[in-house]
């Protein structure tokens, strides 16, 4: 088991203070909440639904004016607003992330290419949004209010430029490289909500609860449709493709868009160097008990399950 180290958070107010087990205890409870294995399931399952009629899950009731900063608890207010900008300015761009999928998808499947970009007519214009944009939007809007309630002040956002289609040869390995990404972010955002939910109470915690369901529901369908596109994949085949990613970076450091050039920017883009120790350390744990939590569901994906749910998936090379 985990465990978080007992340094005192020097960024934390003793109106604020939590200990390292209370964080602990919080994080925990909150993956057992929000991530039980049958709620995994759940989000697989219902992806031919919402390939056949797309509706956008309904958030529940928001009271805006409820937010507050004592809401905030085991983390300076200041750092904490910082890592609403960076999140701001990451999910700002949905619409070249969907459309960039979207292009790596459709050779494979017209479906799960609509679920995330939509619909484009015969000059490649977007006519309708895929789902997966549809519930993404709503992000940026929220995070911009919570901002506007925590500060009082308008957000400057500087948006992260989304990295567009760039197919090479090797069309199998492209779409194998791009969608391992979409998961490792997709993953990423559910690990920083729910961390971020961990330091928070009341109508505050209430939205970014909003914003997690989201993305647990988003890495669960884009992990699962992995698993039936790419049966063969394996730990060793994940391991060659992200350390070609970082070969590729360590080669050409301007390249964008490969694993460790994304985990660099969002170090910066949240002011890692800003946190506490304990932050820091939450955080870590956080990666680890989530990841933990959808091993555990993948393992118990068979390939029969997938071909039932999805039907037989084309023949796709390893890259």
């Amino acid at each position: 088991m985990l465990t978080l180290p007992c340094r005192p958070s020097p960024a934390a107010t003793p109106r604020t203070r939590l200990s390292p087990s209370q964080l602990q205890h919080r994080i925990d409870h909150l993956i057992e909440q929000h991530l039980p294995l049958s709620h995994l399931n759940e989000r697989l399952t219902d992806l031919p639904q919402q390939f056949a009629n797309p509706q956008p899950r309904n958030w529940q009731p928001i009271d805006w004016d409820a937010i507050a900063p004592e809401q905030i608890i085991g983390i300076d207010s200041d750092v904490f607003l910082a890592i609403l900008i960076g999140t701001i300015n990451t999910e700002a761009p949905i619409r070249g992330y969907t459309q960039a999928s979207r292009q790596y998808l459709t050779p494979l499947d017209h479906r799960m290419a609509e679920f995330v970009g939509g619909q484009v007519n015969s000059t490649g214009q977007l006519i309708v949004p895929g789902l997966w944009e549809k519930e993404e939007r709503r992000h940026t809007p929220a995070l911009k209010r919570m901002y506007r309630q925590l500060s009082g002040q308008e957000p400057i956002v500087t948006p992260h430029t989304a990295r567009p289609y760039t197919p090479t040869r090797q069309a199998e390995a492209d779409l194998y490289r791009h969608g391992l990404h979409r998961v490792a972010t997709e993953y990423g955002a559910t690990c920083l909500y729910l961390w971020m939910m961990a330091h928070t109470t009341g109508a505050l915690q209430a939205v970014l609860s909003e914003l997690l369901i989201d993305e647990i529901n988003h890495t669960v369908k884009f992990w699962g449709f992995g698993r039936w596109a790419f049966p063969e994949a394996s730990l060793f085949t994940t391991g060659h493709t992200v350390f070609s990613s970082l070969r590729e970076k360590w080669q050409n450091p301007q390249i964008q868009g490969s694993l460790i050039h994304t985990l660099r920017r969002m170090t910066q883009t949240l002011r890692w160097t800003d946190w506490s120790f304990i932050n820091q350390a939450a955080l870590m744990y956080t990666f680890g008990r989530v990841l933990q939590r959808f091993l555990q569901w993948q393992h118990r994906l068979t390939s029969d399950q997938l071909r039932e749910l999805l039907g037989e998936p084309r023949t796709v090379k390893q890259p």
